[in-house]
């Protein structure tokens, strides 16, 4: 790498159903594909690499909200990849002196998210006057961060921070009000179903994002309600 001040690597393997079918390929990209990505900043004068890392790592949950110094007990391979990633990053830190920092994002969502995940499964299905369908009772929680606030974190962190942040909306709620919301705001009238739970599936996420006020001055400011308004009219000006 020349010519490269800061590195910001949001490139993964993501999917926590889809590692579970095929673990070899989350390691393969997201811890080997880091510790390429490391090995060549040696080779450089790159101040910073900000590492977009996942709530998955917390896996098992002791106590919410997840603050960084929660235990890390990943319940899939792609957690486990993860966090494979971040001991790489402390540990180049360490002995190489290339300056890292992780952020370990809590579900991000909005325009042009990934269209596996429930919030874009859901609103297609509203859009759609399609019934939508919970994996499980729809009692886990989600803390959800809208794609502007994740942005604001990584321009925060080119010069602010050099340890582990978790980067979320600050709140949860559950998949069964997920659902719910969007059919409110989509002002539709559509059922919700239930259908079998997924192995690997997180039960609750909830970040404590007290660290990442403190050290990076860093707040989410988009609201799960106008985060899904937000999405809902991007998806409906695009179809």
């Amino acid at each position: 790498m020349t010519d490269v001040d800061y590195v910001f690597h949001e490139a993964a393997q993501a999917g926590v159903r889809s590692s579970i079918e095929n673990p070899y390929k989350p390691h393969d990209v997201n811890a080997t594909g880091t510790l390429i990505l490391l090995e060549a900043a040696r080779d450089s004068d790159v101040k910073k690499i900000i590492y977009a890392s996942s709530s998955s790592v917390y896996g098992k949950v002791r106590y919410l909200p997840f603050d960084e110094s929660h235990p890390t007990q990943p319940v899939s391979p792609y957690g486990v990849s993860k966090l494979a990633a971040e001991h790489y990053c402390r540990v180049y830190q360490d002995i190489y002196g290339i300056r890292t920092i992780s952020l370990r994002y809590f579900t991000v969502y909005g325009p042009r998210m990934r269209p596996d995940l429930a919030i874009s499964i859901f609103s297609q299905a509203a859009a759609n006057g399609n019934p939508i369908t919970i994996f499980g009772d729809g009692k886990k929680t989600r803390d959800f961060t809208y794609i502007d606030d994740i942005v604001d974190a990584n321009i925060i962190a080119m010069t602010k921070g050099d340890s582990i942040y978790n980067i979320g909306g600050g709140k949860r709620i559950s998949i069964m009000e997920l659902a719910t919301k969007i059919i409110e705001i989509a002002g539709c009238d559509i059922p919700i179903i239930h259908s079998n739970p997924v192995l690997g599936d997180a039960e609750h996420t909830f970040a404590s994002i007290v660290k990442a006020k403190h050290e990076l001055g860093w707040i989410p400011n988009i609201t799960i309600e106008d985060g899904l308004r937000r999405f809902l009219e991007w998806l409906r000006n695009c179809q």
